[in-house]
């Protein structure tokens, strides 16, 4: 895959910016508060349709605008692609998932390991709905079926005569939540592989990280579990077993990183899942991942990928301290 170009307007700090990219190792440069990150967040958005912040549609905006637009152009498996958010009709933000595998590295990424557990789902669902077509559909079907549970259980409380139909959302819920189980448990299992084995590189073996799937309720006992919660489900009008309460576990040892972790520690484990992250695309498509990443790193990857530094000085020391052939750089201001 080759990342051709993008172009944003109206987009965060942005009124019209058009940047073209080498199909190896790109820098951009400048002072902070300028919009480095931005150009990143473009690419990841038109990539996966949600920032990597999580942050609003309505927040991508520039401030006293509309709308904002963004266009990339990109190769792929020689054929030439064009995402454009506001000219092209696209019926479903899901078919943008896996066109491009992006993986984004930034200081948010810590979020994942210190934050709670929506923060991790949410790395294993973007991961896997950019690998998984499949996963995509269930989990979307998923999220579905748990709207309309949450909401059944709601009217329930004002009329106990639709309990009846609650078993009708119960099928739908375990068929698709058996399957975003069992898929979720390969992935971290696989993750949890190249995690260890990153980990070890990085710190000299020094740090020996786990990664455990932490589920809800397993596969084969999520109809039991769902039966079993329905008198607490309709108590409190939500739905309180099931995937969506998912969690990951890094542990050194017997030290659980995500409440006694060091931010040495915690930072090792960020990059490792990234790292791994890359491994993972590697073996699953054909083509490489185009790699954003916002940090000063040393690393020996081969493939399309962006980075930002503050000071130009800096990127004279970076190609002497890293095995990445520097072939373009910008200057953003």
């Amino acid at each position: 895959m080759k990342l051709e170009s993008i172009e944003v307007g109206n987009f965060r700090n942005y009124e019209n910016a058009k940047l073209e990219f080498h199909p190896k190792t790109n820098i951009l440069y400048g002072d902070n508060a300028q919009g480095k990150t931005n150009i990143l967040e473009s690419i990841y958005v038109c990539a996966t349709t949600n920032s990597h912040k999580g942050s609003k549609d309505k927040e991508l905006i520039r401030f006293g605008e509309d709308e904002a637009h963004i266009r990339m152009f990109l190769t792929k498996r020689e054929m030439t692609h064009k995402i454009d958010i506001d000219g092209v009709p696209i019926k479903r933000s899901s078919e943008l998932m896996g066109l491009a595998h992006v993986i984004f590295f930034s200081p948010e990424d810590l979020k994942i390991i210190k934050n709670g557990p929506s923060e991790r789902r949410r790395f294993v669902n973007m991961e896997l709905c950019q690998l998984d077509p499949l996963y995509l559909y269930d989990l979307a079907e998923y999220n579905k079926v748990l709207m309309q549970r949450n909401k059944l259980l709601k009217q329930i409380s004002f009329s106990p005569s639709l309990e009846s139909t609650l078993s009708i959302w119960d099928e739908k819920l375990i068929e698709y939540g058996e399957k975003i189980i069992v898929r979720r448990q390969q992935f971290v299992d696989e993750l949890d592989k190249i995690v260890l084995q990153v980990a070890k590189n990085l710190t000299g073996e020094k740090e020996i990280i786990k990664t455990l799937y932490e589920p809800d309720v397993s596969a084969g006992n999520f109809e039991k579990a769902l039966a079993e919660s329905k008198e607490r489900d309709m108590k409190f009008c939500s739905t309180n077993v099931g995937p969506h309460r998912d969690d990951l576990c890094f542990m050194n040892g017997e030290l659980d990183l995500r409440k006694f972790g060091s931010q040495g520690q915690q930072r090792t484990c960020a990059l490792a899942l990234k790292l791994a992250e890359i491994e993972i695309v590697k073996k699953s498509s054909q083509d490489c991942p185009a790699n954003d990443k916002k940090v000063s790193l040393n690393a020996s990857i081969r493939f399309p990928c962006v980075l930002v530094i503050t000071d130009k000085n800096g990127i004279s020391s970076f190609c002497r301290s890293s095995s990445f052939p520097i072939y373009s750089y910008a200057c953003i201001k």
